[in-house]
Parts: C-alpha cells; sequence; structure tokens
C-alpha cells in the first residue's frame, strides 16, 4: 500500500516516520524549504519510546505528484485544511482512501466536497508532540494512537488493507466500528479542555483550585455533551466520567494544546473546534444557550483578532 503523509510535521511526520521505520512504502508531501532541510538532515524523532533518525525520507512536492496513492493520511491543522486539500488533490485517484485525523467534524464536509465522501473515512488521533528547534519531532509522553474506520462503520476490504498497513507499525493502531462517536467523544473533551484551560490560561489543577474552577469545567462539559447528544452522538458514561475525573483532577499540569499556541502567539483552531461546536448545537436547538461555550469562544475571537492586529 503507498501511503501519502501530508506534512512532515509533530503529528503526521511522527506516524510517517514509524511506518517507514516498519518498511512501509511511505511518501511526505512537504513544501520546498521542508524538503530540502530532509534531504539534508533526514527525518528526526525524538521519543520517550525510541529516537528514529530517517536519513533520507521519500518526499514530494505538490508539483510533483504524477501517480494517485492508496491511502492519504492527513493531518494538518484546520486553518490550513483548505490549502492542504488542494495540494493533495493530484494524490486522490478513484481508489484512493483519505485518512484526516483532525480534530472536531467540519473537515469532513470539507473533504466530502472535495473529494466526495465515500473516499473520506473517520479518524482520530491521540500524541503529545511539537517540533523542536532543529525541525526534529518531539514526542512529549508515550501516548500515541491512531484509530480509523469507515464512517458507516463497516468492514470494508480497504479498511483491513489499511488496518494490515498500519499493524506492527511501531503506535497504537485500532480499526473501529464507531469512529463517528468516537471522534464525537474526542471532540467533546478536547473542546472543553481547550476552553477551560485558555480561558483561565491555567493548567487543570490550576483552575480546580481556585473559586468556581471546578464548576467551569464541568459546566463547559455538560455543554459539549448536550450538544454531541443533539447530533445524535451522546457520549458514552464510561467516556463522559474518565472525562469528568480528567478535567477536575487537582494539582493536574494538563493543558491544551491550543493554551500552548495562545502562549506563543501561533494560530489557533478556535472556529474548528469551539466555535462549529456552538453553531452546531444552535442550529439543533435554537434556545440553548450555552453560556460557558460562548464566553470561551469570544475569549479566542479576542485573541485572534489581536493577533491579526498586532501583525498588520
Amino acid at each position: 500500500m503507498r501511503v501519502l503523509v501530508v506534512g512532515a510535521g509533530a503529528t503526521g511526520g511522527y506516524f510517517g516516520a514509524r511506518l517507514v521505520a516498519a518498511g512501509r512504502d511511505v511518501t511526505f508531501l512537504v513544501r520546498p524549504a521542508r524538503a530540502a532541510r530532509l534531504a539534508a538532515h533526514g527525518l528526526v524523532v525524538r521519543s520517550p519510546l525510541g529516537d528514529l533518525h530517517l536519513p533520507a525520507p521519500a518526499t514530494v512536492t505538490a508539483d510533483g505528484i504524477e501517480n494517485p496513492f492508496d491511502l492519504v493520511l492527513l493531518s494538518c491543522k484546520a486553518y490550513d485544511l483548505e490549502a492542504a486539500a488542494a495540494a493533495v488533490a493530484p494524490a486522490v485517484g478513484s481508489g484512493t482512501a483519505v485518512l484526516p485525523i483532525l480534530n472536531g467534524m467540519a473537515h469532513l464536509d470539507a473533504l466530502d466536497a472535495r473529494f466526495g465522501p465515500e473516499r473520506v473515512l473517520g479518524g482520530s488521533c491521540a500524541i503529545a508532540a511539537t517540533l523542536g528547534p532543529e525541525g526534529e519531532i518531539v514526542q512529549l509522553s508515550d501516548l500515541h494512537a491512531l484509530t480509523f474506520g469507515e464512517r458507516d462503520g463497516s468492514r470494508s476490504e480497504r479498511v483491513g488493507r489499511i488496518a494490515r498497513t498500519l499493524e506492527g507499525a511501531g503506535f497504537a493502531a485500532r480499526l473501529s466500528d464507531r469512529i463517528l462517536l468516537e471522534m464525537w467523544e474526542k471532540w467533546v473533551f478536547l473542546a472543553a479542555l481547550a476552553c477551560g484551560t485558555c480561558l483561565m490560561r491555567g493548567a487543570v489543577g490550576d483552575i480546580v483550585a481556585a473559586p468556581g474552577g471546578r464548576a467551569l469545567m464541568l459546566g463547559l462539559l455538560d455543554e459539549c455533551r448536550g450538544v454531541a447528544a443533539g447530533e445524535g452522538y451522546p457520549p458514552r458514561e464510561r467516556f463522559f466520567e474518565s472525562s469528568r475525573g480528567t478535567l477536575t483532577a487537582e494539582d493536574s499540569a494538563f493543558t491544551a494544546s491550543m493554551l500552548r499556541d495562545i502562549a506563543r502567539g501561533a494560530p489557533i483552531e478556535a472556529d474548528h473546534i469551539v466555535g462549529d461546536l456552538i453553531r452546531r448545537g444552535r442550529a439543533a436547538a435554537p434556545e440553548q444557550a450555552l453560556p460557558h461555550l460562548s464566553l470561551a469562544y469570544t475569549h479566542l475571537k479576542a485573541y485572534e483578532h489581536r493577533r491579526a492586529r498586532e501583525a498588520a
């Protein structure tokens, strides 16, 4: 199976590097500057599970794609999705499966419109990684999981082939019969975490130690769960109770990556992670106030506005 990984950043680069190390046929779609750097220095992964150095990973730029791939692994940020979809279009043929591992759900609509829903799988990942100063991928914990599946829950021949390709590649790969539910569950948790830690500019433990902090985190989680339920994907009880525990854990240093992005003045996925959740919730039940989510969204959009103004 020929695999195209879109980008060689912290997430896609990590999973792609593990696949290459396991002997899979992987090419990285990168910009010219990244291609030159990889050619000169290779792709480096620093990991508590074992470092990797791929001296000369196969790369291609958007204008160099000549034939479709069997699998496209798409792991860009939501604000880069339009450009990434345009760049990868020549690699998507009639038999190509597109596996996005973005957060939220709006990207599925965009990819369906571009490539057709029959080509787009559901997917989710769990990893804490970042790019180091020399362009190396730094894995921050031993968490590295990739979940995927047909959106209708079927066990098709193509997801079977993908499962065999990902199996034994040095990370946890799992084929799911309920991938849309799992994507919604992750979105519920992530949105609550991002809203709380960004709004309060602190870790979970800092927030719950403050007056009203625990109620804030639980209020966010309840609003997110309500939106998911209104869309037909109520989170399972075990997942919800686990999320409650994580979001109210005393002395926890847990934060959302969105807060780390704000701290370094980077772009954020305010509309994709929070705005779209509010939009869906109000479309299903216009009377919903969603006060906690709305306040957090205002805060995130104010950050985006200030960032754009200061860059002008």
